[in-house]
């Protein structure tokens, strides 16, 4: 009995991971394991408790009529913080350095398992904004957005800077660039649609122009922008196309990467004159 029971444990804990923010049927999981809902319940509070000990969401149940379970992921603010840390400190390193002051953080967003907690902790910031679908522009947004949505159980729509035939007709918007160019962005309109709450999601935020761009989509679309959300805020310039943008990390003007709610370190990264710039 106690090996069925570590069996069932696991394989429906397999099932909430496997599709976070999406309701289980606890009737359904009764009639799959051959025991009464009860049993079942039981079980859940149990992975519930463990999730929450870990520090990677909890498991919410609807006590209505249909009986449905969802795993919510988070990330506690202990292992948030140790998490963000880490970031900061990797991405320090000299050896990120590059010509021209230029600091390299795209294998940071191109690695699953990092990318994976980064929208995890970016997930978390927004759940009370019930967004219905996430936003993010191509290249290095993507996967971050899509890491993003799939905590919050949403689609991704995908900005484009080119259209694409293969992602059939498009809505196209011009929006400015810090210098005073006219740039287009292209969303497809099986992507979006007027009822949806979206929440932008972008690596990186210096001016906002992009993500500015990406709030022009939305209303194209006649959507509700519900939230907006980066892996790093520059500091600089104090003044953004956009307002309400929310990060996990911040620029400072002295080029170091803090913490948001953070103060922000007043020294320079190091004695070059030239600092350091997201890249």
């Amino acid at each position: 009995m106690r090996g069925q029971r570590i069996e069932r444990l696991i394989r429906i804990t397999s099932r909430f991971l496997s599709s976070p923010s999406s309701p289980i049927s606890l009737t359904g999981l009764a009639d799959d394991f051959s025991v009464s809902k009860t049993v079942i319940s039981d079980d859940v509070a149990v992975i519930d408790e463990t999730l929450q000990l870990e520090g990677f969401g909890r498991i919410v149940v609807d006590r209505g009529r249909a009986g449905g379970a969802a795993y919510v992921p988070s990330l506690s603010p202990l292992r948030r913080k140790t998490f963000l840390d880490e970031m900061v400190a990797r991405l320090g390193q000299s050896s990120r350095r590059l010509p021209a002051g230029f600091i390299y953080y795209a294998d940071v967003l191109f690695h699953p398992a990092t990318v994976e907690l980064l929208g995890l902790a970016l997930a978390s910031d927004f759940l009370a904004s019930k967004p219905t679908i996430v936003m993010t522009s191509e290249v290095k947004g993507i996967p971050l957005g899509l890491s993003t949505a799939r905590a919050l159980g949403l689609p991704l729509a995908l900005c484009r800077f080119r259209n694409r035939a293969s992602d059939g007709p498009a809505v196209c918007v011009h929006y400015p660039t810090p210098a005073g160019e006219a740039r287009a962005v292209y969303m497809g309109t099986k992507q979006l649609g007027s009822d949806d709450r979206v929440l932008i999601v972008d690596d990186f935020v210096r001016g906002g122009s992009t993500v500015a761009g990406m709030c022009q989509v939305s209303r194209e679309f006649g959507a509700q922008i519900v939230g907006v959300g980066a892996f790093i805020l520059a500091d600089e310039p104090a003044k953004k196309a956009v307002s309400g943008c929310q990060s996990l990390l911040r620029l400072s003007p002295g080029r170091r990467l803090y913490i948001s709610g953070e103060e922000a370190p007043t020294e320079p990264y190091d004695d070059d004159a030239e600092g350091l710039t997201v890249l």
